[in-house]
């Protein structure tokens, strides 16, 4: 199949990548640039745990000057992919939870059974977030100190030689790991007076959120994977495609 991915870099090469291995045509396009807040005020603590939803935070952390001093924290990640970059960084305790925030809440809830953890969250977050996590955990009296250490940006327009092929009918499918880059590739389509051939081809999404803007705009060929990781796309692929 000819395929193309929209996450940021460095993702989009990981995955490409993996796609090409299993024989596919890949092209990329960029469609959110990630720019990191690399000093953020962390506050003073002292936190119980560190949750992290993207490798983005974690890369964010690299020359942070507290970042010594959080390497004792337990971690929570959203998922297996950042909990192994997690892993890579340094951090020795690392949960990873079940792929979203739901499921990142509902760890953090069994973990915090213990009344002696009740110092706050230290959570290290994009500045778009597609669940709300302190909010999730209101209820139960945790307090979570979220703080943004990086921020998706939106491009306006396909690289020249994206915009030609889906012009062309030369694209067969689009991977959309995020909700964000969903909406940017579909704004890119209506910059670009191409709408139509974006929406026309088959969308593989991560989650049921991430495909709605593209079930709004008229997309009739969607695919959720069955889990919101990586892997479960890649294999949500290997089974439509």
């Amino acid at each position: 199949m000819r395929l193309l991915v929209t996450r940021p870099q460095p993702d989009a090469e990981r995955t490409a990548a993996a796609l090409t291995r299993r024989g596919h045509q890949v092209a990329h396009a960029a469609l959110l640039r990630v720019e990191l807040v690399a000093d953020a005020v962390l506050g003073s603590g002292p936190w119980s745990a560190m949750v992290i939803t993207s490798p983005n935070a974690l890369r964010a952390l690299e020359a942070h000057p507290r970042r010594a001093a959080l390497l004792g924290l337990p971690v929570f990640a959203v998922g297996r992919r950042t909990a192994a970059v997690a892993r890579a960084a340094g951090f020795l305790d690392v949960t990873a939870a079940g792929g979203d925030v739901r499921e990142l809440a509902r760890c953090l809830r069994e973990w915090a059974r213990d009344d002696a953890r009740r110092d706050p969250l230290l959570y290290l977050a994009g500045e778009d977030r597609s669940g709300d996590l302190a909010g999730a955990l209101a209820a139960d009296g945790r307090i979570v100190h979220t703080v943004v250490v990086y921020r998706a940006v939106k491009t306006d327009k396909f690289p020249p030689p994206v915009a030609a092929a889906l012009a062309a009918g030369q694209i067969d499918g689009v991977l959309h790991f995020s909700r964000r880059s969903a909406e940017a590739y579909l704004d890119c389509a209506r910059a670009a007076a191409l709408l139509d051939q974006a929406l026309a081809v088959t969308h593989y999404c991560l989650s049921a959120q991430i495909a709605e803007p593209l079930a709004a705009a008229g997309a009739k060929s969607i695919h959720i994977a069955a889990r919101p990781d990586e892997a479960a796309l890649l294999e949500l692929i290997a089974v439509e495609g």
